[in-house]
């Protein structure tokens, strides 16, 4: 997923910390974070979502808590951004035809990403 506008802003100090705060919320959350990244403009998640969570309801949860996160530590974006971090959508894969260790290097292989381990 994107922050609107598909603004480069995710980089350096504050690349590191969106990837803290997004791995802070999957925590929250009960989600499983194996594998991620932070590119200036672009995120990268690949996670394990529990059975009785769709989709959509992680990425809500995803979204909303970390642009309140964001907004918290860095007040300045809100003036930019309004109530809104992220751009509305995202796209979403199940790894059903491709194996664990190709989306692993693919998130790896992101240059200019800071790491989210989970």
């Amino acid at each position: 997923f994107i922050p609107k506008y598909r603004r480069k802003v995710m980089y350096g100090k504050i690349g590191k910390e969106v990837g803290e705060i997004l791995s802070t919320v999957c925590k929250i959350t009960g989600v499983k974070l194996i594998k991620g990244g932070v590119c200036p403009n672009h995120v990268h998640l690949y996670v394990s979502i529990p059975p009785k969570m769709s989709i959509s309801e992680v990425m809500s949860k995803l979204k909303g808590k970390s642009a309140l996160m964001i907004f918290d530590r860095h007040p300045e974006y809100r003036d930019k951004y309004g109530r809104h971090f992220w751009a509305r959508g995202y796209y979403a894969e199940t790894i059903g035809q491709v194996n664990e260790e190709t989306i692993k290097k693919y998130i790896e292989e992101q240059e200019e990403c800071s790491r989210i381990e989970g």
